[in-house]
């Protein structure tokens, strides 16, 4: 099924946004970046460092809610434009497999954007064979203009 919603921030937009807006993201050296936008979709990967693996080699669960969090945050600006202060009223995750340590990427499909909410569905993807390890569904509260 294909998207009615048009993006209207690129991919280097929405990377300078959260370079300028929200450089605490990027304390460790830039571990978010936004790949790719799309109408309804945005994609973020996230290379962890040290501080985000658990014992038993594996990313951590803050680590991977923080991407569903981040590309949510992402896929309602790309479709809204840069309104700093659209915040999450809920997220729910599910954690599906053990990621081995290395990068994650998580795809984020808007479900409903409207005046004041937005829905969102979010896949986290890992390993060689691309497993979907954890999904996520999340609610933006987008302040009124």
């Amino acid at each position: 099924m294909e998207s009615k919603l048009s993006p209207v921030m690129t991919v280097a937009e929405l990377n300078r946004f959260l370079e300028t807006d929200f450089p605490e993201i990027h304390t460790d050296g830039k571990l978010f970046e936004v790949t790719a936008v799309e109408p309804g979709t945005v994609t973020m990967r996230l290379a962890p460092s040290a501080r985000h693996l658990r014992p038993g080699g594996t990313v951590s669960g803050p680590t991977m809610f923080a991407l569903a969090d981040v590309t949510a945050y992402c896929a309602v600006l790309a479709h809204i434009g840069p309104v700093a202060l659209a915040v999450t009223t809920n997220l729910n995750i599910n954690f599906l497999r053990k990621p081995e340590p290395g990068a994650l990427s998580c795809t984020c499909r808007l479900l409903k954007l409207g005046k004041r909410l937005a829905v969102i569905e979010a896949a986290i993807w890992a390993g060689p064979e691309d497993e979907m390890v954890a999904h996520a569904t999340a609610t933006y509260s987008i302040p009124p203009c």
